[in-house]
């Protein structure tokens, strides 16, 4: 009887919380690992993966210092990265959206090294390491897309520290908006006309900024036309001339 009862509540368990498919996800497309995963591939990762966990705005999905078990894939909402110095001092190194993993900053010491909190409420796949590693020797299609996938982390990196030593503040403000532009195009959405998840001392955190200079330059796009800034609904109404601000020799940070 306590088995049936036991049964009876997994099932309805399994109903209010199924586990993802990722050969089912409107997401397999974009940088997420099922992206070109075929028939039973696509099933055997769906056998790996646990159910979705949602977070809640201002919640962490990690700390830094948390031992490193796994990494999430972000099925919807958007997360901020954050390193913290021994003086308190906190420093965002990234903002995260819909399609992106996050914690692949913990593989090589097997700790967290710094805090992900939702900017907004969220739901991530977990992709548990141990099992991803032995997959990923099964399918080499897999392993080349989590190569892709650090790939792209390493030129992120790469293109951050170019943007903070050589760009000052009006190039910096315009890179960020045209790779927000461009990573919400590829996702379905407008690339002219979004909301901006993140704060602008958050902003100016990530790109080396005071909260002054960023609100600044903000007005100062603004005045020219170029941008329209409503509280944190931000609109591109000249994107060649925010280009044109860039330059044709520096690149917006890695394209998704």
């Amino acid at each position: 009887m306590q088995q049936k009862a036991h049964k009876l509540f997994a099932t309805i368990v399994d109903a209010r919380f199924p586990k993802p498919a990722c050969s089912a996800c409107d997401l397999r497309d974009l940088w997420c690992l099922p992206s070109g995963l075929k028939g039973q591939q696509s099933k055997q990762l769906d056998n790996i993966i646990n159910r979705r966990k949602r977070i809640k705005r201002g919640e962490y999905l990690y700390r830094s210092g948390d031992p490193f078990r796994s990494l999430f894939a972000l099925r919807t909402g958007f997360f901020k990265t954050l390193l913290s110095s021994e003086s308190g001092q906190e420093h965002v190194t990234g903002f995260y959206m819909t399609g992106e993993l996050l914690g692949l900053d913990a593989i090589c010491d097997d700790i967290h090294s710094c805090n992900a909190i939702a900017l907004e409420d969220s739901e991530i796949c977990e992709i548990p390491y141990t099992a991803l590693e032995g997959l990923c020797r099964e399918i080499p299609e897999l392993q080349h897309q989590f190569h892709k996938i650090m790939s792209r982390e390493i030129a992120r990196d790469h293109n951050l520290m170019a943007l903070l030593s050589s760009m000052n503040a009006d190039e910096r403000i315009a890179v960020f908006l045209i790779n927000l532009s461009q990573r919400f195009e590829v996702r379905g959405y407008s690339p002219v006309e979004f909301q901006l998840r993140m704060t602008r001392g958050e902003i100016g955190s990530y790109l080396g900024l005071k909260l002054e200079t960023v609100s600044r330059t903000l007005s100062k796009l603004q005045d020219e036309g170029i941008i329209g800034v409503q509280h944190k609904h931000l609109t591109l109404n000249d994107l060649p001339r925010l280009k044109q601000i860039v330059g044709r020799a520096r690149a917006p940070l890695c394209k998704d």
